[in-house]
Formats: C-alpha cells, structure tokens, sequence
C-alpha cells in the first residue's frame, strides 16, 4: 500500500505542475492573455516542481526519489502561497507589492521604432485579473489546485506509524 501512495503522490507531483503550467502557456500564447510579474512568479516554483518530479522516476534510490517528491510538493505549495497573494492583490484584498509590467519586446532599430513598440505594448497590471471563471482569477484557480495538491502529495508520501498499543 505504501508503494502504491508514493507512486500516486510521484505521478501528482509530476502532472499536476505540468498542467497548470499548459493552462498558463496556453492562456497566454493561444488566448492572448499576457501574463503580469506576479504570474511569472508563480511559474517558477512550478517548473522546479516539474524537474523535481521528473528526477523522482530516474534516480536510484528510494529515499532519493521520495526526497524529490517532497521536495516538488514544496514547490508546488510555493506556487500556491504566491497565487493566493496574487489573488489577494487583485481581489484588492491587499496592496501588491510590484508595479505593473509590460510585454514589450524587441531590441534595436531607431528611437521611434522603439517608442512605437513601447506605446503599442499593453501593460499588464498586477492587480486587475484578465480573467476569470466563477469570480475566482487564474491565480486563485493556481492557488486552489497547487495548494490543494501540494498538501495531498505530502499526505500520500507520510509513513504511516504503527503504535505499541495497536499491536
């Protein structure tokens, strides 16, 4: 039963930052939605999660992989404590602490080349989500999801603890 828990926690830790991190790829590069900094903060812990997890199936040894696992699920949490401070910042909750960003890219050419690409960039703001399902933002469905299986990974990889007076 045990082997059974770590391999489903493995698979979790695995699948679930790799999703959310589909969802957000896609969003933003299918459905046009810019991504703001404090989005971009949320990614990272998720693409760690996914090399963590990733390790988990090919490193030898099980206290190895089992430190991997626990350490994706950490990641994950990570990811969902800033998506719950994002989605505070947007539910105007609290103030953020970053200023809005912008998607210009591109270098060179002349100064009003540059000023072109820098007034037709859309600035991104932080505290105003673009979308939302239900009343809850992009970063409150990361929230919800990494927090949710973040916290189930770590309670399938427990050990369970026989008592002397349960024997």
């Amino acid at each position: 039963m045990t082997r059974d828990r770590f391999v489903a926690a493995r698979w979790i830790a695995l699948l679930l930052p790799a999703a959310l991190m589909a969802g957000a790829l896609g969003s933003q590069f299918i459905g046009g939605l810019f991504p703001c900094e404090m989005c971009h903060w949320q990614r990272w812990p998720h693409y760690t999660a996914i090399v963590l997890a990733a390790a988990a199936f090919v490193v030898p040894g099980a206290l190895a992989r089992r430190a991997l696992v626990a350490a994706a699920a950490i990641a994950i949490l990570v990811s969902g404590g800033i998506g719950v401070f994002h989605a505070g910042v947007e539910y105007h909750w609290w103030q953020g602490i970053t200023a809005c960003s912008t998607t210009m890219q591109g270098s060179g050419g002349s100064v009003a080349d540059m000023l072109k690409r820098i007034m037709d960039a859309p600035v991104v703001r932080c505290d105003v989500a673009q979308w939302s399902l239900f009343g809850i933002s992009l970063a409150g469905f990361n929230a919800i999801l990494s927090l949710t299986g973040g916290f189930a990974v770590l309670w399938l990889l427990r050990r369970r603890t026989v008592s002397a007076f349960a024997r």
